[in-house]
């Protein structure tokens, strides 16, 4: 075994107290980040001292501890005890101390309390918390989950997303406030949409709010899917239109999915993952003609019917996301497209019409009776502000916004106030 991956494995097994296990995998693994960065983790699975094998279905026998560490801080990710069965001697806690586990997490994360973390929701024997910025939650989320069993022992630990670092921020009073401003953004967000009822079995139509970020001094939005969905996606929204289709069937193709499995000398150089290298001029326009070709071939008669939504690169694939136009149905037709990186070919797609064949059978729309505006001065005193740092993708910091949002619609063949949650 490779000195540096030896002195991970040591670290890991004094950290956690594993000395009644025997390591039986070690991989290191990369993968590109929201930020366009490379992450390298060491994927352990220790297995129970007296056990050598898998069961014989191939699965870990219980008690396994199966471990990953991140390369570049030697931090912990995640550590989950198979079968429920935790053996480390080292990870015991006072199941009713929330201050014992809290500063084991400061420890072991390097994060501090309040500051960038803080409790989201607690049981007797869980914890979930959530990043934070002076005690403000952001966006995107992180998140950290712990699991003790009724001794106290540790079952499972994992922090996944994203955490402000540790430098300092400038604290920023929030002043944003449910203002005729405010309410202008809201009602530009206000639209309408069809939601499927499964208790009625047919389509709704109902005006509602779709989620967005304001900067505290009003003068940026951020839509909320960005967030979710984009981040760091190449941004095109293009029409996808052609005067004449192309009379050959799409073929197909199985994708190559590696699993980004890498040696201890690729890891410990810490080169970029290829997925995190830009798009150029020339792989946009060529990626947006392999989606045309893909487009006039699946989908000869769509003409003007998808936008091109964004690219990025995923799996070594150029990934395109279209979506339906003039689709006020929720949820939306998208497509995600696979374009292969080197020869600007479609070969292969993901369609949710398959999910979305479960509404198929529902009876169309009613009629509106209500109007936007209408719908809009009913809903008003339900709308909902709340402070958010958000990451600011281009400036390549925090910044803290209002997040505007609402939980309730107006049906829009009655004027009905409802939750949208029940529809």
């Amino acid at each position: 075994m490779d000195l540096q991956l030896k002195k991970l494995v040591d670290l890991t097994k004094e950290k956690i107290g594993l000395h009644s296990y025997g390591l039986h995998t070690a991989n290191i693994y990369s993968h590109k980040n929201i930020f366009n960065g490379t992450d390298y983790t060491l994927s352990m699975e220790w297995f129970p001292e007296h056990i050598t094998e898998r069961t014989e279905d191939g699965l870990n026998p219980t008690g396994t501890a199966v471990v990953d560490l991140d390369l570049r801080s030697r931090r912990l990710k995640s550590i989950i005890f198979v079968g429920g069965k935790a053996g480390a001697t080292t990870l015991a806690f006072d199941k009713h101390d929330s201050h014992d586990i809290i500063h084991w997490i400061e420890k072991e994360t390097g994060l501090t309390y309040h500051h960038q973390f803080q409790i989201k929701k607690e049981e007797e024997t869980k914890m979930l918390f959530q990043s934070c910025l002076h005690g403000i939650p952001v966006s995107p989320p992180g998140h950290i989950e712990i699991q003790l069993d009724d001794t106290g022992k540790l079952l499972s630990f994992s922090i996944f997303g994203d955490f402000p670092s540790n430098d300092p921020v400038e604290k920023v009073n929030y002043t944003l406030t449910l203002d005729s401003d405010i309410k202008q953004v809201a009602y530009e967000q206000w639209k309408l949409f069809e939601f499927p009822s499964k208790k009625q079995e047919k389509w709704l139509p109902i005006y509602a709010m779709e989620e967005l970020y304001v900067s505290n001094d009003k003068k940026t939005t951020i839509p909320f899917e960005v967030m979710v969905d984009r981040r760091s996606y190449l941004k095109i929204e293009k029409m996808m239109e052609w005067d004449t289709p192309i009379h050959e069937k799409f073929e197909e193709r199985p994708l190559n999915v590696t699993n980004d499995c890498v040696t201890s000398d690729q890891a410990f150089s810490f080169m970029p993952h290829p997925d995190t290298l830009p798009l150029t001029k020339h792989d946009q326009e060529m990626a947006i003609a392999g989606v045309l070709a893909f487009l006039r071939k699946e989908f000869p008669n769509d003409t003007a019917n998808w936008m091109l939504i964004s690219l990025h690169r995923d799996k070594r694939y150029i990934i395109a996301e279209l979506k339906q136009i003039e689709n006020i149905r929720v949820p939306q037709r998208k497509l995600k497209v696979f374009i292969d990186s080197m020869h600007y070919e479609a070969v292969n797609y993901f369609d949710n019409q398959l999910f979305l064949k479960m509404f198929e059978q529902y009876t169309a729309s009613d009629v509106v009776t209500t109007s936007k505006e209408d719908a809009f001065e009913k809903i008003q005193s339900k709308l909902e502000l709340t402070p958010v740092y958000v990451y600011d993708f281009e400036q390549k910091r925090y910044i803290l916004c209002g997040k505007l949002d609402c939980q309730y619609g107006v049906l829009a063949t009655s004027g009905d106030v409802i939750e949208l949650d029940e529809v």
